[in-house]
């Protein structure tokens, strides 16, 4: 276990250093401007330490992003519009409904262009083509379309992030279902297995390692998706909406703790799913 994590934790250190080093160059000029008008000529290190604290830096450091993301969770109630949690909960919302709605379209795409010669040629090209769309042209349609028919709030988020999220489940789960070989296939049918019995039995067990390594693709998809989907809403809660409150006006600290929380809201989910695989691997049998 040492020998996994300690690689993690001095590629993680580095990171962290040549993030400090950024963020002092980049609010350099910055902060000599500002100790300039004030007519102030301070040193090496209180340079480096006020680059480091600027209220309004280009760059913000570590620790004001840390600083941030714990005043805004922990010193504030859930229920607060300030709080990252009731923002992050919003968008939560959002990429689970869009994650669910992904995955069953994902699946049922997949289950039709395996079993359908037909559908493989005709539908398997406009899978492919959907994703050419930018998803920041597509959203402002999908919400203003939406909108005009009275359908407003988490609906057009989750549509959104389940236009993002099917794409990985449905190719992962076609490679899946054609991953059993041709005498297993065969040996199926030596048994006079059914079409349902094969899929049961032989090409859905097959096709659990391609699903979750495609669940794990979509949930990450989905978080940017409901996150996408906030920015041309004008919405009032959700971390599109910090992101939009920050760039507004100029909280760049507010921006960068957004970004993180979404980071760690994605991690925790795509952990999650990654549990799940291990569990239902072990439940069929796989070693460890």
């Amino acid at each position: 276990m040492s020998r996994s994590i300690i690689p993690v934790l001095t590629i993680c250190a580095g990171l962290v250093l040549l993030w400090y080093g950024g963020a002092i160059w980049m609010n350099w000029q910055v902060v000599a401007d500002t100790q300039a008008r004030a007519g102030a000529t301070p040193g090496l290190m209180d340079m480096v330490r006020l680059t480091l604290n600027h209220a309004r830096p280009l760059l913000p450091a570590p620790h004001q992003i840390l600083d941030e993301l714990w005043r805004s969770t922990a010193t504030l109630p859930v229920t607060s519009r300030r709080s990252l949690v009731h923002h992050a909960w919003v968008t939560l919302s959002a990429a689970l409904v869009g994650f669910g709605m992904g995955t069953a379209i994902g699946v049922l795409l997949a289950v039709a262009v395996v079993h359908v010669r037909a559908l493989e040629r005709s539908l398997m090209p406009w899978i492919v083509a959907s994703q050419a769309v930018p998803v920041l042209a597509l959203a402002p349609i999908v919400i203003v379309a939406l909108g005009a028919m009275g359908l407003e709030g988490l609906l057009p988020k989750a549509i959104i992030a389940a236009y993002l999220c099917f794409f990985p489940i449905a190719i992962g789960m076609v490679k899946g279902l054609r991953a059993p070989d041709a005498m297993a296939r065969d040996l199926m049918r030596t048994w006079s297995a059914t079409q349902a019995q094969v899929f049961w039995k032989l090409r859905l067990p097959a096709s659990l390692p391609y699903l979750f390594a495609g669940l794990k693709v979509a949930m990450a998809a989905a978080v940017v998706g409901a996150i996408v989907a906030e920015l041309p809403a004008g919405a009032q809660a959700g971390l599109g909406a910090r992101l939009l409150a920050g760039s507004y006006f100029g909280q760049t600290i507010q921006i960068w703790a957004a970004l993180v929380a979404a980071a760690i809201l994605s991690a925790t989910l795509v952990g999650l799913l990654g549990a799940a695989e291990r569990l239902v691997a072990r439940r069929m049998g796989a070693r460890a």
